[in-house]
Order: structure tokens, then C-alpha cells, then sequence
């Protein structure tokens, strides 16, 4: 019963914030990127109701549209990296042989390096953008995904439809499509919800660097502003972050509810 009310209560979290991002030029009350020096560190007030930052910028209105990179980041690698890791740990667990053992090594190479580092470094060698922040994560985002499909390929593989399928004459393209990728996708479904929130939290941590988008707000930079004034203007840093426990939490918690359905104990 507690999980449910947690599934529910993750979704609405989830949907609250997609809600905020879709609608963040109708909800944010002020230009996110407009200065006002005389407002320097304000406090929250019935103005700015999350107070001001170092530059007299509207912190409620940065964190609206930084919801917006912050979705648009989580849901684009993720759906990349799922397409990619798919079909790799497919075909990979599908025929085996040379094909399967040169996979393997590459993913053994990338999974010795910490996920985050590769990203810093790719970034930090493209520059911060928008687009090399993606393609950063993407980089090491398909490894897990392709890993999980391909153990579930090699079990699936073998059992008595696929082989009549093969009997039958059916292509291995359309056995994979057809016969064993949708008996796949309950694992895929959680691992990608967990990962969506995972990917917020390495952008979040790529803007905390400096290496995530300049042109845009994002709530990794607005905690890197803000985490110089944590002794005198803690809120600069405090709404934020908890924008960004908020969303990871509310994933974490579909994902437990999606996990626990699909749980044939339960």
C-alpha cells in the first residue's frame, strides 16, 4: 500500500515539473536572464518569490526554464541511449561468436572508467553545450541498457517459440523484432526510468562544473552561483537543489512502483 502511494506520489511529482517546463514562459513571472543589480542577493520577498541572485536575476524564474534542460536532457539521452543499447545487446546476445565477444570488451572498457569523468572529459574537449552534454552522456548512457538486453536475449533465445520460429524459416531481423525484444521490455521500461533520473543528476553535475549549457539556465549552475553565499544567501542555492532532489526522487519512486508491477512475486 505505502509503495503505491509512492508511485502516485512520484508521478505527480513527475508531472507537476513536465507541466512547469511546457508552460515555463506562462509561469515564470520575470526574463530569467534580466539583471537587476539593485536587487543583488535579494532575499524571497512577495516580488521575487524565491529571492534574487548574485546578479538581481528572479531565481523563480531560472529554475522554471531550468526545468526545462533538465527533462529535455533526461528524456533525449535516455531514449538514445536505450535505442542504441538495444540494439547492440540484441544483436550481441542473438549471434553470439566474434561479434559478441568484441561487444563485450568494449563495454567491459567503458564500464572500468567512472560514467561522469567521460562525460567532464568529453565535454570539457567539445565545450559546454547543449548538444556535446547529450552526446556525452550518451557515450557511456547505451552501455547498461545494451548489457541488460543482452542477457535477456541470451535466456530468451533459446526458448521453444524462437526456435520454432528459426524452424519456420523467419528472418533473424524479424525474430528479434517480433519474437524477442517485446519480452524484453518490462526490464527496459524500470532501467530506463531509474535512468532518466540518473541523467539529471550527471547534467546537474556537468553545469556545477561549468560544462553544461551557458546560454540557458540550469540548476547545476544556478547551485554553483549560489553555493559562494550559502553562509549569508543560502536560498540561492536552496530552491535549486531542491528542484533537483524533487524530480530525481519523483522518478525513483515510478520506478520502484513500475519495478514492483512487473515483479512476478508480487
Amino acid at each position: 500500500m505505502l509503495k503505491g502511494k509512492l508511485t502516485v506520489i512520484g508521478a505527480v511529482i513527475v508531472l507537476a515539473f513536465m507541466l512547469v517546463a511546457l508552460f515555463a514562459p506562462l509561469l515564470a513571472p520575470y526574463d530569467p536572464n534580466a539583471i537587476d543589480l539593485t536587487g543583488e542577493l535579494g532575499r524571497p520577498s512577495a516580488a521575487h518569490i524565491l529571492g534574487q541572485d548574485k546578479l538581481g536575476r528572479d531565481i523563480l524564474s531560472r529554475a522554471i526554464y531550468g526545468t526545462r534542460v533538465s527533462l529535455f536532457v533526461g528524456f533525449t539521452v535516455v531514449a538514445i541511449s536505450v535505442v542504441i543499447g538495444t540494439f547492440i545487446g540484441a544483436v550481441s546476445g542473438y549471434k553470439c561468436g566474434i561479434y559478441d565477444m568484441v561487444i563485450m570488451r568494449i563495454i567491459d572498457v567503458l564500464l572500468a572508467f567512472p560514467g561522469i569523468l567521460l562525460a567532464i572529459a568529453i565535454t570539457g574537449v567539445l565545450g559546454p553545450n547543449l548538444r556535446n552534454v547529450i552526446l556525452a552522456l550518451c557515450a557511456f548512457g547505451w552501455v547498461g541498457y545494451a548489457r541488460l538486453v543482452r542477457g535477456q536475449v541470451l535466456s530468451i533465445r533459446e526458448r521453444e517459440y524462437v526456435l520454432s520460429a528459426k524452424a519456420l524459416g523467419a528472418k533473424n531481423l524479424y525474430i528479434i523484432l517480433w519474437h524477442i525484444l517485446p519480452n524484453t521490455l518490462s526490464p527496459i521500461i524500470v532501467t530506463a526510468t531509474f535512468g532518466v533520473a540518473g541523467v539529471i543528476l550527471a547534467e546537474s553535475s556537468l553545469s556545477f562544473l561549468g560544462l553544461g549549457p551557458q546560454d540557458v539556465p540550469t540548476w547545476g549552475a544556478m547551485l554553483n552561483e549560489g553555493s559562494q553565499f550559502l553562509l549569508f544567501a543560502p536560498h540561492v542555492s536552496f530552491f535549486p537543489g531542491i528542484a533537483i532532489m524533487l524530480t530525481i526522487l519523483g522518478f525513483n519512486f515510478i520506478g520502484d512502483g513500475i519495478r514492483d508491477h512487473f515483479d512476478p512475486k508480487n
